[in-house]
């Protein structure tokens, strides 16, 4: 097995990795350190969290062993493309050279000009920038590229991403190609960044350590394909799935990083986890530099549980023990997908990543999956199986009191029925008057079909008949209103006769 004393590297830097407690290289480490001290291009290709930053800063560091740096010219050049990344290599820097003289400078936005301006004054063997800040020290005359022995780009698909790539083929014309040394790594390699690598690039030593694009076999992945119950509450019934994904984990989820795709959306899901008690705190662009920093070694530290995130922090974060990550959206690049979860299972550690995709992110999922040449594991909604509990336990209230309600009427006492009979029976001797007497509901069947009648056209005969029966029944006093008992007041004169009278007559 290989180990860094017998990679050739200057004794001090030995002595500075072994109070940093390594001694073995990591693979792309092995590989990629022994041509670049020879002084040839390197295009090393690995996955997130495999130690391509040291596979550049050891070797950079013995080779600026001797010399010396002049007044804003320096020896070698790092380009990062983002601040967090830029300060990491920086931390880098200071951790393997620590016993050896030599200067940097680190050159990115949100701090001044004026102390940048200074550490260039005075020379420095190491620049460590992002390309924009560069350019800008560059435009007003405080630096010179010329002199650069060694020009490292760092996460170049990430330049590509952020659209850096112009400014990077400005500042390969600024340096000179016949004494430049080139190291490019890329965790990804797209057509574009193949280009620049053959353009900049004299015959390097290719080192590609891991397929690309691949994740880590040590991190444990799953995605909850999510629907909200409406249109308008997606946001917050996405917020709650995140919020019951985290309580699911326990505490196998000592820490975590949260990415979002928007920044606005990185604010509203820290004040919402703050809200519910997580111990939560946002990283964006749009923070000033001192925030970003402070957050960080919040999260480095230990002191703070859950940073939620950007993908500006998706790159150059270097918290070993990170045990989840939690994409709140898919990312919009497939590629991204594999720097977020990079961010877990580090160093041969297990890591969990989980993530959360609606309808409309269903296309960047598969993405994803064609990028890794795998399918992330579908997981089970918690907040399903919460309402079906839910819900399963209420059909078994409800059969439960349907059974109480029933055997209550089965078993009343005969007694109890018997005494209701007489109670029946009086309400319904109580209600007999009110029905219509036989009279009344035959003479309002008479004038439903007298209606009927005298709509339909039937002929001269008919009319008449309609007539006389509606006239019999007016005179016959039958359809005032008034309930009729027997033949009521009009009684014909010769059923009042008796029965010798009727004879004699």
């Amino acid at each position: 097995m290989t180990k860094f004393s017998d990679l050739n590297l200057n004794p001090k830097v030995l002595k500075a990795i072994n109070e940093a407690g390594y001694e073995t290289p990591t693979p792309i480490q092995a590989e990629a350190i022994p041509p670049a001290l020879e002084g040839r291009d390197v295009l090393g290709i690995a996955q997130t969290g495999t130690g391509k930053t040291a596979s550049f800063t050891l070797p950079m560091i013995t080779l600026l062993a001797r010399g010396r740096a002049r007044a804003r010219m320096p020896r070698s050049l790092v380009l990062c493309p983002t601040r967090e990344l830029a300060a990491q290599v920086a931390e880098n820097f200071d951790t393997y050279a620590k016993h050896l003289k030599l200067t940097k400078a680190l050159l990115i936005g949100g701090v001044s000009f004026k102390e940048q301006d200074v550490a260039i004054d005075r020379g420095v063997d190491v620049l460590i920038a992002t390309p924009g800040r560069l350019l800008d020290h560059f435009e007003r005359g405080k630096l010179i590229l010329s002199d650069v022995k060694v020009m490292v780009v760092d996460e170049a698909d990430r330049m590509l991403d952020m659209g850096f790539i112009p400014d990077i083929e400005r500042i390969f014309g600024m340096t000179n190609p016949l004494t430049r040394q080139t190291l490019f790594f890329s965790a990804t390699m797209a057509p574009e960044i193949e280009r620049i690598t053959n353009t900049f690039l004299s015959a390097p030593a290719r080192i590609e350590v891991a397929r690309q694009a691949t994740t880590s076999e040590t991190i444990t992945q799953g995605v909850v394909m999510f629907k909200a119950s409406r249109r308008d509450r997606e946001a917050s019934e996405k917020r709650k799935l995140l919020r019951t994904l985290i309580d699911k984990e326990g505490d196998k989820c000592t820490n975590a990083i949260i990415f979002c795709n928007r920044k606005m959306d990185v604010d509203v899901v820290a004040k919402s986890l703050k809200k519910y008690g997580f111990d939560a705190s946002p990283i964006h662009g749009d923070l000033e530099q001192s925030h970003r920093t402070k957050t960080l070694d919040s999260f480095r530290e230990g002191s703070l549980r859950f940073l939620v995130a950007s993908d500006v922090a998706a790159r150059g974060l270097d918290v070993p023990n990170v045990s989840h990550v939690f994409n709140f959206d898919v990312p919009s690049h497939a590629e991204d997908y594999v720097h977020r979860i990079g961010r877990t299972g580090r160093a041969g550690r297990d890591g969990t990543a989980m993530m959360i995709c609606v309808p409309k992110d269903e296309k960047n999922l598969a993405d994803i999956e064609r990028l890794v040449q795998n399918e992330v594991p579908r997981l089970e909604n918690p907040l399903k199986s919460a309402k079906a509990e839910k819900a399963k336990d209420s059909d078994t209230e409800k059969k439960f009191t349907g059974r109480t309600r029933r055997s209550s009427k089965s078993d009343s006492k005969p007694s109890e029925t018997a005494d209701a009979a007489p109670a029946v029976q009086s309400e319904a001797q109580t209600e007999a008057p009110a029905k219509p007497a036989p009279a009344e509901r035959q003479s309002k069947s008479d004038n439903r079909r007298s209606n009927a009648g005298s709509n339909d056209n039937r002929g001269k005969s008919g009319d008449n008949r309609s007539s006389s029966r509606s006239s019999n029944r007016s005179r016959g006093g039958r359809d005032n209103g008034k309930t009729v008992v027997g033949l009521g007041d009009h009684l014909p004169s010769f059923i009042a006769l008796s029965f010798e009278e009727r004879r004699a007559g």
